[in-house]
């Protein structure tokens, strides 16, 4: 406090503490008694500035230790205690006063107070105090929360089995949290959006459900779908469930002989491949608008026709069936004429054999749920197959025609000659044309005797 001598209103005097102290001093002119008040103010407010006290928030999980520590800067030996949220005193520098066996002092010195709280349970969770005895006294607060893991999710589904092209629900549960938890979906590697429900409990903890429905498809068949809770007490808290997908079978058809093109007295086999969920548990050979022909083999999924000729020409389908549904295959066949051999060219005659081949019949595949067709006119070794057949062809025409102009040329130059008249003779020593005919042999008279010669 202020040490005042007044020996009238105007004197002055030194504020300040005792001999043997600190020395600091403020000097306080002294009007009237009344600014000893504002004296005294003045030293709280330098108290203050020169001493603070500092405390932190705690989160602590449920069962675990929390750490409360009081911080000075500045002490000048003033006392630190902590408090209870009930404004207990549980340290007064280093004495325990709370009979709680739970708090354990850490660190007492003049700049700090650290104080343990072990085995923290949900009425743990408060403020705690910090105090510092001052005049007055200064606070600092800090706030303990306690975080309460959730229990083990629950993922649920309408139904455990689930055709193609439906509908699924999946349902994820996470109970007895604080705070809430937050719930994320994953399929795969693909993150999907759910939607969440947050409910309070009356011990202030709360519940979380969340809903997936998205549409399967046979792709997702035994993918797992996971549930993952986040919550600031745990890392990595999920459930997962496998996806079941039950869908029509899937259909090809392969060919295992011939290969390229197909022509007449070959055989034909073709296997019908079919996948599906369940499997399929049928499996049919039918030719399209026709009857297979009567002395085809067909085992299980494969067909087997021998000494192949035109008649045989169609489409022939492999029908697969299951519990799901039916899907097939086509297969068009088209047999082309046996192969061929092409007789040496003459001179003198030509023979010549072509083989007109019919428009290339597309190659049509198609979805399982839809007609799949395969062409056996297809295959490059066939068109090559065809350009060296044609090629031959053309040669021996071109060169047969060159042989019949060049044995034409030589008959023309040969036999050239004149052309002579029986009534010409004598014409030479005529001096007129009349003249000649008069003088000519036999005159008009023998005219039913005139002969022509052509030679």
């Amino acid at each position: 406090m202020c040490n005042m001598k007044t020996d009238n209103l105007m004197k002055h005097t030194l504020c300040g503490k005792e001999r043997g102290e600190k020395n600091t001093f403020t000097l306080c002119w002294i009007f009237t008694p009344t600014l000893a008040v504002f004296c005294h103010l003045f030293f709280i407010v330098h108290s203050f500035q020169s001493q603070n006290l500092i405390a932190d928030n705690v989160s602590v999980v449920e069962g675990d230790t929390a750490t409360i520590s009081c911080r000075v800067k500045n002490n000048d030996d003033s006392v630190i205690q902590l408090l209870n949220p009930n404004r207990q005193t549980i340290y007064f520098k280093d004495v325990r006063p709370l009979k709680d066996a739970r708090f354990q002092l850490v660190n007492f010195s003049d700049n700090e107070l650290r104080v343990s709280l072990s085995n923290v349970s949900l009425s743990d969770e408060g403020r705690y105090v910090c105090q510092l005895y001052t005049d007055p006294p200064q606070e600092a607060y800090a706030d303990i929360t306690v975080l309460i893991p959730p229990g083990n999710p629950i993922i649920e589904s309408h139904e455990d089995i689930v055709r193609e092209g439906n509908e699924t629900e999946i349902t994820c549960t996470s109970m007895g949290s604080k705070p809430a938890a937050t719930i994320r979906w994953m399929k795969g590697d693909k993150e999907l959006q759910g939607k969440s429900k947050v409910e309070a409990t009356y011990d202030r903890m709360f519940t979380v459900t969340s809903w997936l429905r998205f549409t399967v498809t046979r792709e997702d068949d035994g993918v797992p779908v996971v549930c993952i809770v986040d919550h600031p007490a745990v890392k990595d808290f999920q459930a997962q469930k496998y996806l079941e997908v039950q869908y029509k079978p899937e259909v090809t058809i392969k060919v295992e002989f011939p290969q390229g093109l197909i022509r007449e007295g070959e055989n034909l086999e073709l296997t019908c491949q079919a996948k599906g969920k369940p499997q399929p548990h049928q499996v049919n050979w039918v030719r399209v608008d026709d009857d297979v022909p009567s002395h085809a083999v067909i085992t299980g999924s494969d067909l087997f026709i021998e000494n192949l000729n035109k008649s045989y020409n169609g489409t022939y389908r492999c029908v697969a069936s299951n519990s799901v549904g039916e899907t097939y295959a086509d297969y068009i066949l088209y047999v082309r004429d046996a192969l061929t051999t092409t007789p040496k060219p003459t001179t003198t005659t030509t023979t010549i054999s072509a083989t007109t081949s019919p428009p290339d019949i597309i190659q049509d595949a198609a979805p399982s749920t839809e007609a799949a067709a395969h062409d056996s006119q297809a295959g490059p070794e066939a068109q090559r197959l065809d350009h060296a057949v044609i090629g031959g062809v053309v040669a021996v025409v071109v060169f047969a025609m060159l042989c019949l102009l060049i044995v034409l040329g030589r008959y023309f130059a040969r036999h050239k000659g004149t052309y002579f008249t029986h009534e010409a003779k004598g014409a030479d020593d005529a001096a007129d044309a009349d003249t000649a005919i008069i003088n000519a042999e036999g005159g008009h008279n023998n005219s039913d005797e005139k002969k022509e010669y052509y030679i």
